[in-house]
């Protein structure tokens, strides 16, 4: 599921900001760009990210900006002072006319100056605060995307719903309309036909040849009755709405719900008898990969 948030948090030391994002994915797959200052708390952000959050590609940014540096801040470095003076005096003991470094050359040379250590403990407190603001943030922002999604998936179960309620109906006029021209098919073609003054001798006895028809009628009205995928599509139907209004972590739920929605409806295209009831499989599975691609985005 997208979502972003930002949260930014101010210290004496600097500025600290935090930025999470996601995109769409099955999994939790996480992401980190963080200033090397910062590298210490990348475990506890990796932590608190995976305690409120289990699907998606989020990447999670932290940056801090150190506040120009004020006389209190800085101190001179002995270390390098003393190497800058021992390096001048040797300078000086082969080039003695070399004139002496002044203050102001000391002062800019690199390491001589420099600030004060940031206290880490308070800085990954102040890190630990302003991702825990970001995330509240950032759940909150996929929590409007999902009862966004929420509408709209409940939106096509109503459409498949109505679609299921308007094709049960046609099953028992279909059997029987298919089971009546198989009948007179199959008895003109046994011969059954010429006990009506056709001409033509029967090939079989009026007996055998309705047992026959009886046995053929019946394993083609199975082959085309529907009605048991169309139960179950309702059943399935129920149970994606009571997943999707109970709320919670249905992405897994809502995939597998989709798995079978999407076999049902296949089954009943493959045995349609009407075109009604191919043109009403098509527009099921049509409605189905549209909620599976959406279903993959929630958690």
């Amino acid at each position: 599921m997208t979502g972003y948030a930002v949260a930014t948090r101010e210290s004496s030391a600097g500025t600290l900001t935090v930025e999470l994002k996601s995109v769409n994915s099955r999994f939790l797959d996480l992401q980190f760009r963080i200033n090397d200052d910062l590298r210490a708390v990348e475990p506890a952000l990796r932590e608190a990210i995976m305690g409120r959050i289990s699907r998606g590609k989020v990447e999670c940014r932290v940056s801090f900006g150190r506040k120009t540096a004020t006389g209190a801040s800085q101190a001179l470095n002995a270390g390098v002072l003393d190497a800058l003076a021992k390096m001048q005096q040797q300078v000086r003991a082969q080039f003695a006319e070399a004139a002496p470094l002044s203050v102001n050359e000391v002062l800019r040379w690199p390491g001589v100056i420099e600030d004060a250590e940031i206290a880490q403990d308070a800085l990954q407190a102040d890190v630990q605060a302003t991702v825990s603001q970001a995330l509240d943030a950032f759940v909150d922002s996929r929590a409007r995307e999902g009862a966004a999604l929420q509408t709209m998936l409940l939106s096509r179960v109503d459409d498949l719903e109505a679609i299921v309620a308007r094709l049960t109906p046609m099953i028992p006029q279909a059997i029987a309309q298919f089971q009546q021209k198989a009948t007179d098919r199959m008895k003109e073609a046994l011969g059954i036909a010429s006990q009506n003054g056709s001409g033509t001798p029967a090939t079989l006895s009026r007996e055998e040849a309705l047992e026959r028809i009886r046995q053929e009628v019946t394993l083609y009205g199975i082959r085309i009755d529907v009605a048991e995928e169309l139960s179950r599509l309702s059943t399935h139907l129920t149970e994606t709405r009571h997943i999707l209004k109970k709320g919670g972590q249905v992405g897994k739920r809502l995939d597998f719900m989709m798995q079978e929605l999407n076999r049902e409806a296949n089954t009943v295209g493959s045995k349609a008898a009407l075109k009604e009831l191919s043109d009403g499989s098509m527009a099921m599975k049509l409605l189905i990969e549209q909620m599976r691609e959406q279903v993959q985005n929630l958690e």
